[in-house]
């Protein structure tokens, strides 16, 4: 007794242990969505966009300090050149040429006035790290709806594959009657044959079914970054979920979260800047350059000169006439500008209608499911009452095998009905700019 007690412990902790795992391997939609999201390269890469523009504006920001620069050069001339240039000086011979030189410099720069295009340009550097992170959260909004839509088309799926899995039983079950009444001699060769056709239609419906399966879960896994042919085990939320929100109330959410909107408004921004930067051509440009130089020479005319010079210049630069060059550039960056101010307008325009129709085609779900529950009812209530009027003899096969047909089109349809009811829904949420955390 003591052994089988132990025995059964044991036994018990496995299938315990087992079925935790199993458990933990069904993947719920939040859980599907924070993988998509943690391994997505599409994600990775709009985080190394914003990492680029970051270094960018630091370079930008680079621009106002001082410059350092230097430069090292070696010059020699051949000894018959030095001795054809030599000349005679109060009795003494002069090498006016030097037979080799070393030149040493070190310069530093430091720009005071640029007409402002250091400013903007740090400004438009700055722009466009923000710009990073809307594409960025444009990416994330696309991706969540994505898995949510392959989410729910594998629920879909799975429930038209058991829709034909069960029209394969319930013609096995007929064909096992009629086969049944035709040994009797009850019914004619064609009653039986016109149901084994059925039977091989079902089973290739099934075929289909479970290939759509197969199709709908390498699409899931390699958005999940997994194995295309690993199994899919997700947690079965295919139902109606109503919708409270007025068509108003969702025109308003887009308007005010759409990152598409927000990121034309930054473009308008970085186009404005644009202008200004056009314009800072038509000022001068001041810096403050220092040098430092040390040079030594193999020969030299008169005495020993000093090596070492120092200079400080303030440098002006000003091109006041380019042939209308700045002028036509500031008319391209304010045609840029404006053409960005329609580009937002027609988003705006984009949005207010993607969102209008998506709420009408989610409207139009939600009274087609409870049409479609419905009709499941009706036609599982028609395939009992043939089922029983042929075995009673009262009915035909022909009869049997309508109501079955109508039964598994029904069925599909309700099961089609809710999965476009929840990727609307998720199209509704995407249209409004909702991300995962908003929408749930």
């Amino acid at each position: 007794m003591r052994n089988a007690s132990i025995f059964l412990g044991i036994l018990f902790f496995l299938l315990v242990g087992s079925s935790t795992i199993i458990a933990s391997d069904v993947l719920t939609m939040e859980e599907s969505i924070r993988i998509a999201l943690e391994r997505g390269l599409s994600v990775k890469s709009a985080e190394e966009e914003i990492k680029a523009r970051e270094f960018e504006e630091r370079s930008r920001k680079a621009d106002f300090f001082p410059k350092l620069s230097t430069s090292y050069s070696y010059t020699r001339l051949d000894r018959d050149t030095v001795n054809d240039a030599r000349f005679t000086y109060l009795s003494r011979e002069i090498f006016p040429l030097e037979t080799y030189a070393y030149e040493f410099n070190l310069t530093g720069t430091q720009p005071l006035f640029t007409g402002w295009a250091l400013t903007i340009s740090r400004e438009l550097a700055s722009l466009g790290v923000d710009t990073a992170k809307v594409q960025k959260e444009i990416t994330i909004q696309d991706l969540i709806f994505d898995v949510k839509g392959t989410y729910f088309e594998i629920l879909k799926a799975k429930k038209l594959e058991n829709v034909a899995r069960q029209a394969v039983e319930q013609l096995k079950a007929h064909l096992r009657v009629s086969q049944a009444f035709y040994d009797e001699g009850i019914i004619a060769k064609n009653d039986l044959l016109e149901t084994e056709v059925q039977m091989a239609e079902a089973r290739q419906d099934l075929i289909r079914a479970t290939n759509r399966v197969e199709i709908a879960g390498s699409v899931f896994n390699k958005l999940l970054r997994r194995r295309l042919s690993k199994k899919i085990l997700i947690k079965d939320i295919l139902d109606y979920h109503p919708v409270r929100l007025t068509l108003d109330q969702c025109m308003e959410r887009a308007e005010l979260n759409r990152a598409e909107i927000k990121e034309v408004s930054l473009n308008i921004v970085s186009a404005e800047k644009g202008v200004e930067f056009s314009k800072s051509s038509y000022y001068p440009s001041v810096s403050l350059v220092g040098n430092y130089q040390r040079k030594t020479t193999g020969e030299v005319v008169f005495g020993e000169a000093d090596p070492d010079n120092w200079t400080i210049t303030l440098e002006a630069e000003w091109n006041f006439w380019e042939w209308g060059k700045t002028r036509h550039d500031v008319a391209s960056s304010r045609a840029e500008l404006a053409k960005t101010k329609y580009l937002l307008q027609e988003i705006k325009d984009n949005i207010q209608l993607e969102v209008r129709e998506t709420y009408l085609f989610l409207r139009d779900a939600e009274k087609y499911i409870h049409v479609a529950r419905k009709a499941v009812d009706q036609a599982e209530e028609n395939f009992r009452m043939n089922e029983e009027r042929y075995k009673q003899q009262v009915a035909t096969s022909t009869d049997v095998l309508d109501a079955q047909t109508l039964l598994t089109r029904a069925r599909a349809n309700y099961f089609n009905a809710l999965s476009e009811h929840n990727i609307a829904l998720a199209r509704l949420e995407r249209a409004m700019g909702m991300g995962y955390e908003k929408g749930e």
